[in-house]
């Protein structure tokens, strides 16, 4: 029962709610009758939407209904609104004259909702029905003609015409039948006597009560009366009214007044006495929730109230006294609920929220929200709120219906979900609340590039390592997530000694690291760098790059290289002449060696593994310089054989040896003495006036250049580049072997320079400049030290200070002069003068006389 009430109420509500929203927005409306089949075509409602039947699919348009069950679907392929389940009227709307069922039609891509209204109409399918299908009454003889007895009303769930019209009563000559109209507009049964009892002729009367509706055809349902005439106690109580109205409110405690009802009874002493009662029909919903005092007549409350579930109660009560028979009075109390604010403001979502991209732009509707509160009047009036500081807002579309919207930009980066709480408020007093969480998650999109841990790595690798080893792992993150997060990792294309990178090296592309392709070696390669790319797999995708600077350390993988003497490169004895006459001190020969690894590992020291007489020579330590212990004498052997062993300072340690097999001889002559200072004399005079010449050539074109070009040498942009002679000169040392040569290197590649190289080789007798093509280059002042630390040092003797000066005067022509002389010189300049090899190799062959002579001289 409480339901029915219920369902009628909400009938009630939502036909005025969509009467009036009719007349606003004039939405679809459909008819149909009650209990239509399932399946049942409601009408097209992708036509009275305007919609294609392709959209019904492709936007996901679905039917939900406010009323909790689905009573209706919708056929895709027609685009029909169809019946989905019974639709019973008397169980949706109850009483209630109209019956609408408020429909909300949701469509996706865009998010939009619609709204229609199914009124159910009315079919005959009930019967007018008696709670009790028999019914007894007693009645005294001394009854008067023309006194009434109310009846039990007939219910029929059916409303208008085929709702209860009438009543009537089967003929007999006692009894007829009349309505009575009460204040709520039903009509009562009575029962009027027409004609006095008489016990004794017929104690007991059977009557038939019919209840007839207005339907076509007529519905009818009867109740069985049985009267017994009871004799005597002729009067009965009396109500001083017979409906009585009272109102409580919902909050009402146990135990509270209600009303206090006196009915009086014009016998005397025992058939006077009246006791109360609730009517023999009165329902459970009424009983369990009222009380009344039998004696006093007082009711009271017994359980609790609730607007919302019932909001009227009719009570019928009984007055019997205690005569025999009894006889007994009737009256009816209406107590009316009144609502109070005792129901808290519901949010219903009504879509699912849908994700946002987080480049959504402000307005792009996020979900459908509807707020509903079970309070009527102001109590049932609610507003919604959003919590300050979040980029959403609400829209209010109609009634209390909200469309949730973006209304700021999203960053999915500082926040990948939203907890949207909102907050419903209805305006009772004192006014009620809740709040609602709405999920709602942003969708990344690929705005932010990978990032690698450092702008730049350095890595330090041995050398003679094995190929495919790790060199490094680089490793960059991204900001986004899935596939926008996802990196693969690449080596830009780049040169390294005019090859391509990859051919040294190569990257795993999910984690970054990188492998070597083949083993490094430090003297054929020192540096180079790895240009990494890490790009996600986002679209369009983005990247970001690194440098990998890969240093190659110097292992101790080279032997010391004799370069000199230069017999002893060739793999044979070294054989020097000494005089007899030398004294202690004496310089017999000078054992260089060269290594070409670097640092501790080409320090080189030398010792005298083996000798003829250990005691006349020694080998210093650090220079190789072979030297006599004491002066020679006449016992000593003519020939001598020493085993010089030289080692690196590496680890573990290199070595080479050199045997050296000096012939102790007398008489040596200085025949080639005077000629070797003269060879010194025109060398050094031919470098003089080659100079002069070279400077005074210059200097004459700069003349005659200066009047149309500030230029003292040559165009503007020559002169640019030997102003910064660091930018296109460059001297390099390189070694083939045992042969170093140094390259001077200028220009650009786009200009053709030219560069030359002096090759010196311990194992030629002759020392001559070669054209070369360009080449790599290394830095200035770099190549400049390693010549200085290839230059014999200061512990030569008087002797060889001659040739160390030739050897200066050489490697000053190379450092200094090359880059005037030759002038790594474009094609339109002077070409490099054909003097200066000439006169180099006139300096070597003079070194080379010298070194003979002072091998053979006698001191």
């Amino acid at each position: 029962y409480r339901s029915l009430l219920y369902w009628r109420w909400q009938a009630l509500f939502w036909h005025h709610f969509f009467l009036l929203w009719t007349t606003i927005d004039g939405q679809t409306r459909y008819s149909i009758p009650e209990e239509l089949k399932q399946g049942s075509v409601v009408g097209n409602i992708a036509k009275d939407l305007d919609l294609g039947l392709s959209e019904i699919f492709e936007r996901r348009l679905r039917v939900a209904s406010e009323a909790g069950k689905q009573y209706f679907s919708v056929d895709s392929e027609k685009g029909e609104l169809v019946v989905n389940d019974r639709l019973d009227r008397e169980a949706l709307c109850g009483q209630s004259a109209s019956c609408v069922l408020p429909l909300q039609v949701l469509i996706e891509n865009p998010l939009q909702s619609h709204r229609i209204e199914v009124e159910i109409r009315d079919i005959n399918d009930n019967s007018p029905s008696f709670l009790s299908s028999e019914l007894s009454l007693k009645l005294a003889e001394s009854a008067a003609v023309g006194t009434r007895f109310p009846l039990e009303n007939a219910q029929d769930p059916d409303v208008g015409s085929n709702s209860l019209k009438t009543y009537s009563l089967s003929r007999n000559d006692y009894f007829s039948l009349k309505l009575k109209d009460t204040k709520n507009g039903r009509a009562v049964p009575e029962l009027v006597l027409e004609k006095p009892l008489d016990r004794e002729k017929n104690a007991q009367h059977q009557l038939m009560l019919t209840a007839l509706d207005g339907g076509n055809p007529v519905k009818s349902g009867t109740c069985k009366i049985t009267i017994t005439v009871l004799d005597i106690n002729d009067n009965f109580p009396i109500f001083n009214e017979h409906e009585y109205k009272v109102s409580l409110k919902e909050n009402s405690t146990k135990g509270t007044f209600v009303i206090k009802l006196t009915a009086t009874d014009a016998d005397e002493g025992f058939n006077g006495e009246v006791k109360y009662s609730f009517g023999s029909r009165t329902p459970d919903l009424v009983s369990s929730t009222f009380e009344i005092n039998e004696k006093t007549g007082e009711i009271v409350l017994r359980g609790a109230l609730d607007y919302e579930s019932t909001t009227s109660y009719l009570i019928d009560i009984t007055a019997k006294d205690n005569g025999t028979p009894e006889m007994e009075g009737h009256c009816r109390v209406q107590v009316d609920v009144e609502d109070i604010n005792d129901n808290a403001p519901e949010i219903v979502l009504m879509s699912k929220p849908s994700p946002v991209r987080e480049d959504a732009p402000s307005g792009t509707v996020v979900a459908l929200i509807s707020a509903r509160d079970l309070d009527s009047g102001d109590n049932g009036k609610v507003r919604l709120q959003l919590r300050k500081g979040s980029p959403f807002s609400l829209k209010p579309s109609f009634s209390n219906n909200y469309e949730l919207l973006t209304s700021g930009p999203l960053e999915r980066e500082s926040f990948s979900e939203y907890n949207i709480e909102i907050t419903a408020t209805d305006s009772g007093s004192p006014p009620l609340s809740s709040k609602k969480s709405i999920p709602v998650t942003i969708t990344d999109v690929n705005d932010n590039p990978p990032v690698f841990t450092q702008p730049s790595y350095n890595v330090y690798l041995k050398e003679n390592g094995v190929p495919g080893s790790i060199l490094y792992s680089v490793s960059a993150s991204d900001l986004d997530s899935g596939e926008n997060a996802k990196i693969s990792y690449s080596i830009l294309d780049s040169k390294v000694q005019d090859v391509s990178v990859s051919s040294y090296v190569y990257i795993n592309s999910d984690n970054g690291s990188i492998y070597s392709m083949h083993s490094f070696d430090y003297e054929k390669l020192k540096v180079f760098q790895i240009q990494v790319q890490a790009k996600d797999q986002g679209s369009p995708s983005l990247s970001s790059n690194t440098t990998v600077h890969v240093f190659i350390l110097d292992q101790n993988d080279n032997a010391p290289a004799v370069i000199y003497p230069s017999s002893a490169a060739m793999g044979s004895l070294s054989h020097q002449r000494m005089p007899r006459s030398a004294k202690a001190g004496h310089l017999v020969t000078k054992v260089t060696a060269v290594d070409a690894d670097s640092g501790h590992n080409a320090w080189i020291s030398y010792k005298v593994s083996e000798a003829t007489d250990a005691s006349l020579f020694t080998v210093n330590l650090y220079t190789g310089e072979v030297r006599t212990k004491r002066a020679v004498s006449e016992q000593d052997d003519s020939s001598q054989r020493l085993l010089i062993e030289i080692k690196d300072d590496g680890e573990p340690v290199q070595s080479a040896t050199v045997t050296v097999s000096i012939l102790l001889e007398d008489g040596l002559h200085d025949k080639k003495t005077g000629r070797i200072t003269l060879y010194l004399i025109l060398s050094l005079a031919s470098i003089s006036v080659l100079s002069l010449v070279t400077f005074l050539i210059l200097a004459v074109k700069c003349i005659r250049n200066s009047r149309s070009s500030a230029s003292c040498c040559t165009r503007q942009s020559d002169c640019d580049d030997y102003k910064n002679p660091n930018r296109n000169l460059q001297l390099q040392l390189n070694t083939d072997g045992p042969i170093k040569y140094v390259e001077v290197l200028g220009g650009d590649m786009l200009s053709q320079s030219q560069s030359f190289r002096s090759c010196m080789s311990p194992m030629s007798e002759y020392s001559d400049f070669t054209l070369i093509k360009p080449s790599s280059t290394t830095d200035f002042k770099e190549v400049i030290s390693v010549l200085d630390a290839s230059l014999p040092d200061s512990t030569w003797t008087f002797e060889s200070q001659q040739e160390t000066l030739m050897f200066r005067a050489y490697w000053m022509e190379v450092r200094y002069c090359a880059p005037i002389a030759f002038g790594v010189v474009q094609r339109d300049l002077l070409p490099p003068p054909p003097i200066l090899p000439t006169v180099a190799s006139t300096l070597l062959r003079a070194r080379d006389e010298r070194m003979m002579l002072l091998n053979t001289r006698m001191e």
